[in-house]
């Protein structure tokens, strides 16, 4: 029998799968769904799995079989944390826990005006500030300004500078949230103004994503609650 929270966790795995294809298309790279994963045959952009799976216990030789494992940096998403691809050459890079809020507005306010990117100006903004220095700005790629699903959510300050933001992807029945940033106060800042985003683009979709460390508990103090246990596994690491 399959429990809430077990539905819970298929929905943000289905959703972060959704999300990881759309930052692979703008990136060219084009994965494919199946009953079991999502896989692209090619490497992903950085920070993004070459694979993601949807169910318990899915076939971890079929899975091996759709991704590149001779180029470096294959990397697997499992959503179940219930995989043993230590044969195939994988190790667990790192776990984390998946996270539900159900919808509702933010306990708190934000000093923070929100809006959407919707032009590569506000896009590139949006990324520098999430960069914040790193040199990894332009992983976020035009492209993705023309998915339906995909909402690039920056809170401004008066000025108009970008000071915090997340990716918002929809789907039938959540909508997620990753990439949360705040360039000065961190998550805890970062937080009301995506969450008040979300709850008035998407009223009645609860909000998932993962989280682990201080972030997970920082999540939890704004109305989050873990419901699972996902691993990121590398090859060869």
């Amino acid at each position: 029998m399959t429990t809430p929270k077990q539905l819970l966790v298929r929905a943000a795995a289905r959703n972060n799968a959704e999300w990881c294809a759309a930052m692979s298309r703008s990136h060219g790279v084009t994965g494919e769904f199946g009953t079991q994963a999502w896989a692209a045959p090619a490497r992903t952009p950085l920070y993004y799995p070459d694979a993601v799976t949807l169910v318990p216990g899915a076939d971890r030789a079929a899975l091996v079989a759709r991704i590149d494992t001779a180029a470096p940096g294959a990397c697997v998403k499992d959503s179940f944390a219930d995989l043993d691809l230590t044969e195939a050459g994988f190790q667990v890079l790192f776990e984390a826990q998946w996270i539900h809020r159900p919808a509702s507005p933010p306990a708190a306010a934000s000093d923070l005006a929100w809006t959407v990117a919707s032009d590569p100006d506000t896009l590139r903004a949006w990324a520098l500030a999430w960069d914040n220095g790193d040199g990894n700005a332009d992983l976020f790629r035009p492209g993705l300004l023309h998915d339906p699903a995909t909402s690039l959510l920056a809170g401004q300050s008066a000025d108009g500078r970008v000071g915090a933001g997340a990716v918002a992807s929809r789907s039938d029945h959540v909508v997620g949230l990753s990439n949360v940033f705040a360039l000065d106060g961190g998550p805890d800042v970062a937080w009301p103004v995506v969450l008040g985003a979300v709850n008035r683009l998407f009223p009645t979709l609860p909000v998932v994503g993962y989280e682990q460390g201080d972030g997970l508990v920082v999540a939890i103090r704004h109305g989050f609650a873990p419901v699972g246990t996902l691993r990121i596994r590398l090859h060869g690491s």
